[in-house]
């Protein structure tokens, strides 16, 4: 399956939240959706989901309009909706009920993802007698109920502990082996590079990146490398750099201290060997020169800042304002 957003427009009041949103997530391949409180992550998500309607743009799966209803979608999201005070299992199976399931379907699966998620004697249990982290794993276990087409997890690894992390990372693992369709947003930017092929980056309602994980690293690192020196400190290493050569820049710091610093250094087509040979003549220690493959972080922040430059300060808390202004509207 594939499923594209074309130029997705939306507004609450005189707040305009998505600017031309357009991105594609394939299925067999994770998506990780990532963008600062306020970007337009949940809207863009309610959108797909038809919580929301666009003012403008389609959703097109499969190269027809989509509509969420025709498909068996699992969703998690950020807002956490089940009941406090109603047992487990009988709310499991009302979940999945809702989503098109029989109830001996339902039950089936529920049972199968409690005992999956180590949760089977708790399934008489209210929810409110649970630990927080495995309040999070019902949560999720509601999202994978019937075998779904299509899961969207928006924050999923929020209270889990390292344990209960593995048991999630193990279930989204086997979805995208079986071809399934994930979108997965979150903070943790860790666990989003771990097993996201894809990302899409959104802020201040504009798409900065979507496309392969493994591309954008590589478009970062062109001309990059990573130097680590033992025996200048900061300021004396990029004065040696700047005697040396006048025309690579400084990309940015990332570690300093007494008696080591790392840099990360843009060569612009300058020969690495030529450079290496110049900076070991000079007398400078060094510790590493290698290939600097940027983080996920690394292309976040990179992204993000240079999309602050452009839009010269816009709110970057669109999508939270709009949420206030929703909830508003439907008291």
């Amino acid at each position: 399956m594939k499923l594209q957003l074309n130029n997705i427009n939306k507004s609450f009041g005189k707040v305009h939240v998505l600017h031309d949103v357009s991105f594609e997530v394939n299925s067999g391949r994770a998506m990780g959706f990532l963008g600062r409180n306020g970007s337009g992550k949940t809207t863009s998500i309610r959108c797909i989901m038809d919580i929301f309607k666009p003012d403008s743009g389609e959703i097109i799966l499969d190269d027809k309009p989509f509509k969420p209803r025709e498909l068996k979608i699992g969703y998690l999201p950020e807002e956490r909706g089940m009941y406090a005070k109603e047992p487990i299992l009988e709310q499991l199976i009302y979940f999945g009920q809702l989503r098109g399931g029989k109830k001996t379907e339902s039950k089936k699966s529920a049972e199968a993802w409690l005992e999956r998620f180590e949760l089977s004697e708790y399934a008489n249990k209210k929810l409110e007698v649970l630990s927080k982290g495995n309040q999070q794993k019902i949560q999720i276990i509601q999202a994978f109920l019937n075998n779904p087409e299509m899961i969207i997890l928006d924050e999923p690894f929020s209270g889990l502990d390292p344990v209960n992390a593995e048991l999630f990372k193990d279930a989204i693992r086997d979805a995208i082996k079986e071809n399934k369709l994930v979108i997965f947003s979150s903070h943790q930017m860790g666990y989003v590079e771990e097993f996201c092929d894809d990302i899409t980056l959104i802020d201040k309602g504009d798409i900065l990146i979507n496309g392969s994980l493994a591309d954008v690293q590589a478009e970062m690192s062109q001309d990059k490398y990573r130097l680590e020196a033992t025996n200048l400190n900061r300021e004396q290493l990029k004065q040696v750099l700047r005697q040396i050569e006048s025309d690579f820049n400084v990309e940015h710091d990332l570690l300093a201290n007494e008696d080591k610093i790392s840099l990360i250094i843009d060569l612009n087509n300058i020969v690495p060997n030529n450079f290496l040979q110049k900076i070991i003549t000079a007398g400078v220690q060094i510790k590493n020169f290698s290939v600097y493959l940027p983080t996920l972080t690394d292309v976040f922040l990179h992204y993000v800042k240079e999309h602050d430059s452009l839009t010269n300060g816009r709110s970057g808390q669109d999508d939270e304002k709009a949420q206030d202004v929703s909830r508003k509207e439907e008291n």
